[in-house]
């Protein structure tokens, strides 16, 4: 654990520096851009939720999470950006933990993965989350981690429920004795490709989530499938205990 802590420390420093000086590194052309959020920037933001995965079972997650929530607010509202940015992540994957303490089953992981695809491409392309970017950006940037692009004032954006999902999911891996870190890996390179697809069709932005659930899905589907398709036990003093019983007397 001294091993990991130091490792979390480590990489939130270097990502700090990076978010500081981002405007100012180089300026490559926009697929470059791309890359080097997929290949370097994305991953090393989500390795903090990796790194950090075995505090998910802690009692005080809910409450820190709410704390970073506010402490995310006001460092918004005095402008410390880089800060608050990862107060927001901080708080989302808190938050994300704790809300699947509330999953008793892995069929409700994969109800909820089924699910939430569909409402959030309704969100981008007609609902809520469209009106917000189209003609309040600034609402957006509140309630989004920024993933800022080199040599460059401007910034890839995940939107707060695509951060809580993310850790709900990864977590849900470990819990459930899944693949945790091709799990992780399969969803990095999900949000890769939304931010790609973004960029070839030339769009204001994509729904993240779709990607994020297949990343769940994808690399635990045959462990998830003989979960889902297990039988169940029969409960004692039912058709099949007494069966049994009569059987047994008989002989």
């Amino acid at each position: 654990m001294s091993r990991r802590s130091a490792a979390t420390l480590g990489l939130f420093a270097l990502l700090v520096v990076y978010y500081e000086v981002a405007p100012h590194l180089w300026s490559a052309t926009v697929w470059w851009d791309v890359a080097w959020l997929d290949f370097v920037v994305i991953p090393a933001v989500f390795g903090l939720v990796l790194l950090a995965l075995p505090l998910r079972t802690e009692p005080w997650v809910m409450p820190v999470g709410v704390a970073f929530a506010l402490l995310a607010a006001v460092l918004t509202y005095a402008d410390v950006d880089v800060f608050a940015n990862f107060a927001r992540l901080a708080a989302c994957t808190l938050i994300g933990w704790w809300f699947l303490s509330y999953f008793e089953t892995i069929s409700w992981v994969v109800l909820v993965a089924a699910i939430i695809p569909w409402v959030d491409a309704y969100s981008v392309w007609r609902g809520p989350t469209k009106q917000i970017v189209e003609h309040h950006a600034n609402v957006f940037g509140v309630l989004s981690f920024a993933f800022p692009v080199p040599g460059e004032h401007a910034a890839a954006n995940l939107g707060v429920p695509d951060l809580l999902f993310f850790a709900l999911f990864l977590a849900a891996a470990a819990r459930f004795s899944l693949r945790v870190y091709w799990t992780w890996v399969a969803l990095v390179t999900a949000l890769g490709l939304t931010i790609a697809a973004t960029v070839w069709w030339n769009l204001s932005g994509l729904p993240a989530l779709p990607g994020i659930a297949l990343g769940f899905l994808v690399p635990n589907a045959d462990l998830l499938w003989r979960r889902l398709h297990r039988p169940k036990a029969s409960p004692p003093g039912s058709d099949a205990g007494r069966g049994l019983e009569g059987q047994s007397t008989t002989e």
